[in-house]
């Protein structure tokens, strides 16, 4: 059976290609965005990604209770998602309250729940 989903033949547009090509050559960001979808990719760092999108700041303690995890898992992962520039972190005390960094994040998760949700509505 023949892959439907590959070219049969080669065609090149080069004209297309050279522009696509020079235009990624010229985006710095491409490796730092690449690194926040890493970050983005385990699962217990979405979950608390998602998590501080339907409240606005959790602790670290809160963190842990809703995923799951230990105190001290939690905090490994609430940390690398804000050394990625993700998430932000507030003292009170002795507790410690963390926050996405930005509404940026907060739509990038949205919008990608909200794609995996029309991708298995059409399934």
């Amino acid at each position: 059976m023949k892959n439907r989903d590959v070219c049969e033949i080669t065609c090149v547009d080069n004209e297309k290609t050279d522009r696509v090509g020079q235009q990624l050559e010229k985006d710095q960001h491409i490796t730092e965005v690449t690194k926040i979808f890493k970050a983005l990719s385990d699962e217990n760092r979405l979950k608390i990604a998602y998590a501080l999108t339907l409240e606005e700041e959790l602790c670290v303690c809160d963190v842990a209770h809703i995923v799951g995890a230990t105190t001290a898992t939690a905090s490994h992962h609430l940390r690398h998602l804000k050394n990625m520039g993700l998430a932000k972190y507030r003292k009170e005390g002795k507790l410690v309250y963390y926050s996405l960094d930005d509404d940026h994040v907060k739509q990038l998760i949205h919008i990608a729940i909200a794609h995996q949700e029309e991708v298995a509505g059409r399934e």
